[in-house]
């Protein structure tokens, strides 16, 4: 039987990071995936999908353009080229996270994994003993049964449809909901977005969301405290949708994101100690170690923060402290996040909400603008900026954006947020003119 220090069981970004970094140590590490290399983020997620958004921006591009002076012939758009570059590309990054475990020294294994006990683990009937078992086996998107569940389909199956949809109807209020529906929309799609709440993305900022809802309508059909109640097909092949209210609609595809779930099935984990929340997700302590002591949980598979970076940061640390000198513990305060949705939002720190709710007396300081691009094309797309301070320290508890670049722009004001910048700073840094970004630190005037 092989023996190993250290054996993660899901390839993906956390793992792998774990897995090589544990190797660099000294530590005989193998990983097993029974998928992908390179996990969701990398085939079905974060990467795709913005090689995606970027194909749907050429089409605000090119009408953007004409007021610049370029004349843009009636352009057409391929699906079967962007999906076919896309496999391309996903296909080199597959090999790229096989070299790198490689050349880290760790053994690559294929097939589903199960645990047979606290240090056993059964690969396509090999058993495998390590002295440590790291769980990062991620999440899976999930569909709600009801009549004609069977004719959605996921965010696994939408980057490679097979011919693309004129029509499609998105359900969900998330990330990917929102996302996706820039994307269909941008790319020509007749675009529908349908939720059941009364908001889209409720955890992120109440004025935020409100502008985006505002800024999205203008490209996609947004049905709010909408539900679905059945799905058929008829003879053309067409989905029939009938919502709680009656009314019916025909799309050619309808795409379910409504979460994602913990991939915990067929584990094992009941012949261990391991424990799960009532959400499903894996319990740990602070050190990422579940009630089973030889056994560790990352990533998406715990439920903590849903974010690539996150679980990199998490592999790292586990790592680390497993088999070389201990380290801090991850900080999962102001981790910034940005949703790549037309128009593109990022934020980082606190909510006005979740500050008042902390009992923390704020001054909040807003900027809703037409970028200077738009000046000029004509187009209608708002900018908008927030910022949430603590009066009694000046320190800037939160920054939210709605904009182009806001990820790029927001990233950069995540660093000086750890490092506790506080208003007056910002007041005093200057700005490059002219650019959205500048707004942050000439911002001013106080919300009354």
């Amino acid at each position: 039987m092989q023996k190993y220090d250290f054996f993660v069981i899901g390839a993906g970004s956390g793992g792998v990071r774990s897995a090589r970094l544990a190797a660099s140590f000294g530590a005989k590490v193998a990983i097993v995936e029974d998928h992908y290399l390179g996990g969701t983020c990398v085939n079905v997620g974060c990467v795709p999908k913005k090689l995606y958004t970027y194909a749907s921006h050429f089409n605000y591009d090119f009408e953007d353009s004409r007021a610049y002076g370029w004349t843009v012939h009636p352009p057409t758009f391929e699906w079967s080229t962007l999906r076919d570059n896309k496999q391309t590309e996903i296909k080199r990054l597959n090999s790229i996270y096989r070299s790198i475990l490689e050349n880290a020294g760790v053994e690559i294994l294929t097939g589903q994994a199960s645990l047979l006990d606290a240090h056993t683990v059964v690969v396509e009937g090999m058993n495998y003993q390590a002295e440590k078992i790291l769980i990062a086996t991620g999440g899976w998107p999930f569909i709600p049964e009801f009549p004609g569940s069977e004719f959605a389909i996921t965010s696994n199956e939408i980057f490679d449809l097979e011919r693309f949809p004129e029509s499609i109807l998105i359900v969900g209020g998330g990330y990917i909901a929102v996302e996706f529906a820039g994307v269909f929309a941008g790319l020509g799609a007749q675009t529908t977005l349908s939720y059941r709440s009364e908001s889209l993305l409720r955890q992120f900022d109440k004025d935020l969301r409100e502008k985006f809802t505002v800024e999205l309508s203008r490209h996609v059909d947004v049905l709010l405290n909408s539900e679905i109640v059945e799905i058929s097909e008829n003879d053309s092949g067409l989905r029939k949708v009938r919502y709680a209210d009656g009314s019916e609609a025909y799309y050619d595809c309808v795409l379910y994101a409504t979460g994602r779930k913990p991939r915990t099935d067929n584990l094992g984990l009941e012949n261990t100690l391991v424990t799960l929340d009532s959400r499903g997700f894996i319990e740990i302590n602070e050190d990422f170690q579940t009630k089973e002591p030889s056994i560790y949980a990352l990533g998406d598979v715990i439920g903590r923060v849903a974010l690539t970076p996150v679980a990199l940061a998490e592999g790292m640390n586990l790592a680390r402290n497993l088999f070389a000198e201990k380290s801090a513990r991850v900080d999962y305060s102001n981790i910034a996040t940005a949703v790549f949705s037309h128009p593109n939002l990022a934020t980082v720190g606190l909510t006005e909400e979740a500050a008042l709710d902390e009992g923390i007396q704020i001054d909040v300081y807003e900027s809703d603008f037409k970028h200077l691009k738009h000046t000029v094309s004509g187009r209608e797309e708002r900018t908008y900026m927030k910022i949430i301070v603590e009066k009694s320290s000046n320190r800037v508890l939160g920054m939210h954006m709605m904009g182009a670049d806001a990820g790029e722009i927001i990233q950069g004001f995540a660093a000086a947020m750890k490092c506790g910048i506080t208003k007056v700073q910002l007041d005093s840094t200057i700005g490059i003119h002219p650019t959205a970004a500048e707004e942050f630190v000439t911002m001013r005037t106080k919300r009354s």
